[in-house]
């Protein structure tokens, strides 16, 4: 993000409960981690986290109710909803379409598709167009949808959504802190990441046994690296898997050279170095002259 967009979401850190949703026929199923959000304010709130700059073309994960989708769909966007659940998308395809009409007044479009986005090939759907997801994220597969996210990067702009509070906060997290990991730096890498705000259990349903966060990623205007991609990603899990030793002892079996692992940053942890100096330190190893 060039710069910082001043907006309604900044510093807001709690969002109260507003209850008024009936999930209607649809029943979350424990094993997909379904917990259906039933507050209308947050998922308006939620709709409105994307900015639709140079592009128009949205992707929604695990729609389940719908209760996001039909604010999605009032911003006139050309909206893909895919869920695993069957029953899902037989609402959505066709009672949420008799119950909501109105939705469709600014020309968005909704096609619906019943499949595994881990395992989903993007390109069917959007060829070489940029597009965005956003969604109420299964909290069991949630690090998996940022790790697909940073895999199609040159296609996604923005990214936004409902994460598990302490995931969120991990993604958005800077150097200098205990939760500051592999996503931080990945993901921060390529995006500009920030923590929106707070929402707690009493507004699903059923309620997890957890508060919920929604964050929000804007791509970087540059975010091609100045080092090795394949290498960068192989550093940062490297230093991380071992995050209790310093980098020295963490990425020993790289083989550096004596005179590269004298540098003084080789004696720091993996949580004490920035996204950019982890990107400096790749560099250097990609140049370092066995």
């Amino acid at each position: 993000m060039p710069k910082k967009r001043k907006d309604k979401f900044r510093g807001q850190r709690d969002v109260p409960a507003n209850h008024g949703h009936d999930n209607g026929p649809v029943k979350a199923k424990k094993h997909l981690g379904q917990h259906f959000l039933k507050d209308e304010k947050i998922a308006q709130q939620i709709a409105e986290t994307l900015s639709l700059k140079g592009y128009d073309k949205v992707l929604e994960i695990g729609p389940g109710t719908g209760v996001l989708t039909k604010y999605l769909l009032q911003r006139g966007i050309d909206l893909v909803a895919m869920d695993l659940d069957a029953d899902s998308i037989v609402y959505l395809n066709h009672s949420f379409t008799l119950e909501h009409p109105n939705v469709f007044n600014k020309n968005g479009k909704l096609k619906v598709i019943e499949a595994d986005f881990l395992q989903f090939d993007l390109t069917k759907l959007y060829g070489e167009e940029p597009f965005a997801i956003t969604g109420n994220f299964p909290y069991n597969i949630s690090s998996q949808i940022v790790f697909k996210v940073l895999e199609l990067r040159h296609a996604i702009p923005e990214f936004s959504g409902m994460f598990q509070k302490e995931v969120a906060k991990r993604i958005c997290e800077k150097e200098g802190s205990k939760t500051y990991g592999i996503l931080s730096v990945l993901v921060q890498a390529f995006y500009e990441a920030e923590y929106l705000f707070t929402v707690h259990p009493e507004v699903f349903d059923p309620p997890p046994k957890v508060q919920s966060g929604v964050l929000r990623l804007v791509r970087k205007k540059d975010f091609s690296l100045a080092c090795d991609e394949r290498l960068f990603f192989r550093v940062v899990k490297m230093a991380f898997n071992q995050r209790r030793k310093t980098i020295r002892n963490s990425l020993k079996p790289l083989e550096l050279s004596t005179e590269l692992k004298e540098d003084a940053i080789f004696d720091q942890r993996p949580e004490q170095l920035s996204v950019a100096q982890f990107l400096e330190l790749t560099k250097r190893i990609e140049n370092d002259a066995i």
